[in-house]
């Protein structure tokens, strides 16, 4: 099944979960009142306050690679609910706090682990918790073609992560907030991701909303997990930055690592609004942008703008 034909797909389940989110908001006029079934933290919860060891054969059985400091307590916990956990993302001031599971790619009917259906990659986990139970919000899930192995160098260049833009910001739906107002960026620019063997902070440098349909762009970013020429990588940040929402001056260049998170925008015209952030590069720290490296021609700006 070709990629094309799973982000189409794709796109139109988001389009039914955003619908039904839309129903619970009409009929619930205030928040407090919004049903928010939220079965993942409380399974998780569950899950780490009990951690046992995986069996001797985990290896073969999850296709996961030795590490020489192992896996974390919390990625064995969940690795008993679903063996497709490959981390946690989180995002400051919003919902986004949530396990993150691989999408397992295209899945024939009657799969004994993934039920009786059929499945064209990267749809699964649209109205599927990490328990395999149905649930309307889905799962934040990566690409089924990224790779997250046991250090930061078996990290696919580009993770690409998918979450349904829910209206109460369950899920992906805070992600809102950074184009209804700019100055949020300054509140939330870091991203951390842990994956089940260790931690990674990145930085968002831009943010933009752009098709999600193969023939209306060629930026084809949902296939564009691996950066390995300069000329890929280059291209993928032209892309990002002629469509960009805001200017962060956040320095990017060959070889650094990025994370993609992408949501629903419109159903009219199947767009997306996409997230894109670097990993932190050695001497940044997470939580202080000060730290973080920009571009000179951002850093001049901004001293002849403190200068005038």
């Amino acid at each position: 099944m070709s990629k094309k034909a799973k982000i189409i797909t794709a796109c139109a389940a988001c389009a039914v979960a955003l619908g039904l989110g839309s129903y619970v908001l009409l009929f619930n006029k205030n928040k407090e009142d919004i049903l928010v079934p939220d079965n993942t933290k409380e399974t998780v919860t569950a899950a780490t306050e009990a951690v046992v060891e995986l069996p001797d054969d985990w290896a073969d059985k999850y296709g996961y690679s030795p590490s020489a400091a192992g896996m974390t307590a919390r990625a064995k916990s969940l690795l008993r609910i679903s063996k497709d956990v490959v981390g946690w993302v989180q995002l400051d001031n919003t919902m986004m706090d949530y396990p993150v599971v691989l999408d397992p790619g295209e899945v024939q009917e009657n799969d004994p682990y993934y039920g009786p259906d059929y499945y064209v990659p990267d749809d699964y986990y649209l109205n599927h918790d990490i328990d395999r139970s149905y649930r309307m919000e889905g799962s934040i899930f990566a690409d089924y073609c990224n790779f997250i192995g046991s250090d930061d160098t078996q990290l696919s260049d580009n993770l690409v992560l998918y979450g349904h833009a829910m209206w109460d910001g369950s899920m992906m739906g805070d992600l809102r907030k950074y184009r209804i107002n700019p100055e949020f960026y300054y509140s939330s620019p870091f991203i951390k991701f842990s994956s089940n063997y260790g931690d990674y902070d990145y930085v968002i440098f831009t943010y933009l909303i752009t098709p999600g349909s193969y023939n209306a762009t060629d930026f084809h970013y949902w296939q564009m997990e691996d950066l390995n020429t300069e000329e890929d990588f280059n291209f993928y940040i032209d892309c990002c930055k002629r469509s960009q929402m805001i200017d962060t001056g956040v320095d990017v260049k060959y070889g650094d690592k990025l994370m993609t998170l992408s949501t629903c925008y419109a159903d009219e015209d199947n767009s997306r609004f996409i997230v894109v952030a670097r990993k932190l590069r050695e001497g940044e720290v997470a939580g202080d942008l000060k730290t973080i490296q920009h571009t000179e021609a951002y850093d001049q700006a901004h001293k002849d703008k403190e200068e005038a």
